[in-house]
């Protein structure tokens, strides 16, 4: 536990209700760093790496004119769409937003509507989640290519329904925290930047 203070500043990641309620009551500051937009969107960048490097080193085809699903057209959607498609995959995004839709055309992605993502699950080589409740439930998992790569990239309780895909011998990869994971030295940094920003 920290010290106990008034008027300070504290920043933190993650920190439960009864930190915050705590620190507040001493007229403390209390920020939580990873609800930092900044940080966000910067830390999308490793994780958009980190889930290619995945893809790479558990599939034996090559990204390359492959069918890819983003599932989500957040930060790291965006990011992972743009990397995937300067190496040549096909990419489709899944979109509920019709600004997000326009986005995804204008920029020579595939878009598609959550409603009807059940008509397209047959062709993809690769799917990377970013929706953090579950979309791929036991319907949706049958309709998918048995020799299809899921990645996991968003945050408990993620978008997949995990019991039913191991049942379905899917092969479905659970990767949180890829930023320190992936490029811990770069991760630091940008937090270092954001901290540095607050203070």
């Amino acid at each position: 536990m920290l010290e106990q203070g008034k008027n300070k500043t504290i920043i933190t990641g993650n920190y439960n209700s009864q930190i915050q309620k705590e620190y507040n009551q001493e007229n403390n500051n209390v920020i939580d760093i990873l609800k930092n937009e900044d940080l966000a969107i910067f830390n999308a960048i490793p994780t958009a790496e980190g889930a290619i490097k995945i893809a790479i080193e558990n599939k034996n085809t090559t990204l390359h004119n492959s069918n890819c699903l983003i599932m989500g057209y957040g930060k790291i959607g965006k990011i992972l769409s743009k990397m995937l498609y300067g190496m040549g995959a096909k990419v489709y995004c899944e979109a509920r937003k019709s600004e997000d839709v326009a986005f995804i055309e204008s920029l020579g992605y595939n878009s598609i509507l959550l409603d009807d993502l059940e008509n397209h699950l047959n062709k993809f080589d690769y799917i990377f989640n970013t929706i953090p409740y579950c979309i791929l439930n036991k319907n949706k998992l049958e309709l998918i290519k048995k020799d299809c790569l899921i990645i996991e990239l968003a945050s408990k309780p993620g978008g997949i329904d995990y019991e039913e895909a191991e049942k379905m011998n899917i092969n479905v990869i659970c990767a949180p925290g890829l930023p320190g994971k992936i490029a811990p030295k770069t991760s630091a940094e940008y937090i270092y930047y954001q901290i540095k920003k607050i203070l």
